[in-house]
């Protein structure tokens, strides 16, 4: 099972996996441990992360960026409008309303909608940790802002199955920073202690939140959150690029912005500086050449500048600071730490703003840009069978108050969920209705909401009908908020009363409910509807409780949502994914094949100029050259677009020339050591035969045939070898070799076949006394003498591998005990 944790940032990505030493955060193919949220769309195929950052200049019309902020929302949005005209690609109003993106794909306008593209930059994700881990990943755990509505939380959940991912959670960006610095605290205070209050502030790209979380041993439970999400990084960005197309405008005569690609090309330039400027306080250059009608201009700025033009965005730090605290009823006293992650913390104003507003220094134990994807990944281990992880528990909360409304007669409601109330968490509602009826789920507070709909959902709840007797049924409806912090109706049922005899039976409360490997807290609210008899609100004291059976009926819930995709639309985008991805694929292998050639003659051009020169005639060579330009001259004409079997094909007409001269080379610089190798092994069994002949010790159990034998093997592969060696030699360099390695490793081979068993056959064991053995006991009464002994042991062979210019061969080895 994978265990991937995926933190998808308005700017940029990051991917952190578990393995058996523990967290570590992946590089994609380019060795970045940081995958830029960009996906540009061409011609022939996609691509994305790096690949498609590069592109955001050349092919700005059709490269997507900072489309996290438009999921969940519709074409008409305040947001959508503001942010419409600073994109260099365009918006197009679906028919369902919501915002879709407009490019040019496959050499046709295509309209793709934020999902569908949130769900190529998690393909592109999926396949780099398949990449670290070397296995499938489908389950992973996927950070979202802590003030993403229902609408957008669906929205990336529809996102990941597109992808081909089944998301086991999708954790709140500081909730996710949280875990990861709870779980390896090995000093928190145990349940019945105070709690340790910390204070998470994440300033990203284009969002600013906090959270306070409270640590005891084993868990967490986030006590607030606050956010500003209109606050970031890009907003110090724009205060840069505002201030620079001015002084460009009168210093150059250049209206800036009239251009989109000089536009893009200055933000990346004042994304730079504003990064010098964390790092320095001096003045500091801005330049860029042919930036314009090909002009090139220069600036300069220092921080003291920055943080004035930027004051009013310093002005905000402290708000959702101030805010959070209030919620969470704490003092500054209480604050145990407070720890920064995101990019743009590291800008000094901002930290010294957090600072001064806490009294106390400011903590950055964690990896400001990493963290969030750290705890992902730890959250996506503690759900996973595979890992054992340490016991640690989350409670998050609400972010925003969550209201139903109903009919009865008149339009009622009841909040369910207030801020920061804990989450995941259930409740059960008990209504008396004799009728189906619909529940609409809203948010309570519009004015804090950073999202246009107060709306969630409405929720009809069907086949209800009154009792046997005509009185109302009563219907339990339990309303949850999930581990992904969307808010749904999950479950319906009717009780309804059965005459006979029975038990009374307690319906007013419900049993503990297992959600998420965790008992879920049950709070039952009771509606009854006007008119209803009496005897259901105030029964009389002494009138006596018939007796009666109960039966509990599951009721269909029918949800429509906002914003939400159908499951028919889904399955289309799904599957359209799978050709983009086939697509991509086969333009790959295309490019692959049309690269091999092309490196392929440039590699053998080099090369027939130097270490190949004197292995091919002049007129070979010239042929050959006048080949590698005609093919190289193909590639950029008519060769530009063909199949990859054309590309395979030229491939293969070109080592049909050039391998021959390959291997001539790879022979003469093989040959000799190949030889010396034989040399070596015909010396070592000619010194054995002379030891043999002077009637060495060691060798006198050996026979005459055997040692016969051997020195015929001998003299014939010293008789091989010799003329072989003879007839290379008059041979050209630019002729086959007469004999190849290959040959000669064959001989050593046949060689040590024949010699080695010979020399390496241990003496024969002798006994000075016949053996008696005791058959009771199967004990050895005879003794040995020191040369039998000896020869009961191994003699072991040399087992050398030879290796040639990367060509390794093996030698048998036989062994006799």
């Amino acid at each position: 099972m994978s265990v991937v944790g995926i933190d998808v940032g308005f700017q940029n990505c990051y991917i952190a996996v578990a393995r058996s030493g523990g967290i570590e955060t992946v590089a994609n193919e380019y060795s970045d441990r940081c995958t830029p949220a960009c996906v540009s769309l061409a011609s022939k195929n996609r691509m994305i992360g790096n690949a498609a950052k590069s592109q955001v200049i050349t092919n700005f019309k059709n490269t997507v960026h900072g489309f996290k902020k438009f999921h969940g929302r519709a074409f008409d949005d305040p947001l959508v409008q503001v942010e419409k005209p600073k994109l260099p690609y365009s918006l197009h109003k679906l028919t369902n309303g919501n915002a879709g993106i407009k490019v040019r794909y496959l050499d046709e306008d295509k309209v793709f909608t934020v999902e569908q593209i949130t769900g190529m930059l998690l393909t592109k994700l999926k396949e780099t940790s398949e990449s670290a881990l070397k296995k499938p990943v489908v389950d992973c755990v996927i950070s979202v802002p802590s003030f993403f509505t229902d609408a957008e939380r669906r929205s990336m959940l529809d996102a990941t199955q597109i992808a081909g991912l089944n998301c086991l959670r999708l954790i709140n960006d500081t909730t996710a920073v949280a875990l990861a610095y709870g779980i390896y605290k090995q000093d928190l205070p145990t349940p019945e202690e105070r709690p340790r209050n910390v204070v998470f502030v994440d300033m990203g790209h284009s969002s600013f939140q906090v959270s306070i979380t409270a640590f005891h041993k084993g868990k967490l439970k986030v006590l607030a959150t606050a956010f500003d999400p209109y606050l970031g990084g890009r907003n110090f960005d724009e205060a840069l690029v505002d201030y620079f197309c001015e002084e460009f405008k009168g210093k150059y005569k250049l209206n800036v912005r009239d251009n989109p690609r000089a536009l893009l090309r200055l933000y990346q330039e004042c994304e730079k500086l504003k990064k010098l400027m964390s790092a320095n306080s001096s003045d500091l250059p801005l330049n860029i050449e042919c930036f314009m009608n090909d002009i090139d201009v220069s600036s300069r700025m220092n921080r003291g500048q920055f943080e004035d033009m930027c004051a009013q965005y310093l002005m905000r730090v402290e708000l959702p600071v101030k805010a959070a605290l209030e919620q969470s009823k704490l003092s500054r006293d209480d604050i145990y730490a407070v720890e920064i992650v995101g990019g743009a913390t590291r800008i000094p104003a901002v930290k010294e703003r957090i600072t001064k507003f806490f009294c106390k220094d400011i903590s950055t134990t964690l990896n400001a840009d990493e963290a969030v994807a750290r705890g992902c990944a730890l959250q996506c281990a503690i759900l996973s069978p595979a890992f054992k992880v340490r016991e640690f528990s989350i409670t998050d909360v609400v972010p925003f108050p969550i209201t139903l409304r109903w009919k009865s007669p008149t339009d009622d409601e009841c909040e369910v969920f207030s801020k920061n109330h804990a989450a995941p968490f259930s409740k059960v509602i008990t209504f008396h209705k004799k009728e189906p009826f619909d529940l609409e789920a809203f948010y309570s507070t519009p004015q804090d909401l950073p999202y246009p709909d107060q709306s969630i959902g409405r929720f009809s709840v069907q086949n209800v009908v009154p009792q046997p007797d005509g009185d109302s049924s009563k219907v339990k409806v339990k309303v949850r908020v999930n581990v992904h912090g969307i808010f749904s109706v999950s479950s319906a049922s009717l009780i309804e009363k059965q005459k006979g005899e029975g038990e009374d039976m307690q319906i007013d409360s419900e049993p503990m409910v297992q959600n998420e490997s965790r008992a879920e807290d049950q709070v039952t609210f009771t509606f009854i509807k006007e008119g209803a008899s009496g005897d259901k609100q105030d029964p009389a004291a002494g009138e006596s409780k018939p007796k009666v059976k109960v039966k509990s009926i599951d009721l269909p819930i029918v949800a429509n949502n906002i914003r939400q995709l159908d499951s028919d639309v889904l399955n289309n985008f799904v599957e359209y994914e799978r050709q983009m991805i086939i697509q991509d694929k086969q333009v790959k292998e295309l490019n692959d094949a049309k690269n091999a050639v092309e490196e392929y003659v440039y590699d053998l051009r080099d090369k027939l100029c130097g270490m190949y020169e004197k292995f091919i005639t002049e007129e070979d060579s010239n042929r050959l050259t006048l080949m590698l330009e005609n093919t190289e001259n193909w590639l950029y004409e008519d060769g530009e677009d063909q199949p990859k079997q054309v590309y395979e094909e030229k491939l293969d007409a070109l080592k049909r020339l050039g391998q021959p001269i390959q291997d001539r080379h790879r022979e003469h610089e093989d040959r000799p050591r190949a030889f010396e190798e034989l040399g070596k092994k015909l010396q070592l069994y000619i010194k054995f035969v002379d030891s043999y002949k002077q009637k060495d010790e060691r060798y006198l159990h050996l026979s005459a045939e055997e040692i016969s034998t051997v020195e015929k093997c001998v003299s014939e592969s010293m008789a091989w070898m010799n003329s072989k060696m003879n007839a290379q030699s008059k041979l050209a360099l630019t002729q086959d070799p007469i004999v190849k390695v290959a040959e000669i490793i064959g001989k050593i081979q046949e060689l040590e076949d024949v010699c080695k068993p010979v020399i390496n056959r241990p003496k024969p064991t002798v006994d000075d006394t016949p053996e008696v053995n005791d058959q009771s006991s199967g004990a050895h009464n005879g003794p040995t003498t020191k040369q039998g002994a000896e020869g009961k042991g191994r003699c072991k062979g040399s087992g050398v591998l030879y290796s040639l210019k990367g060509l390794t061969f093996p030698i048998n080895e036989r062994m006799m005990q």
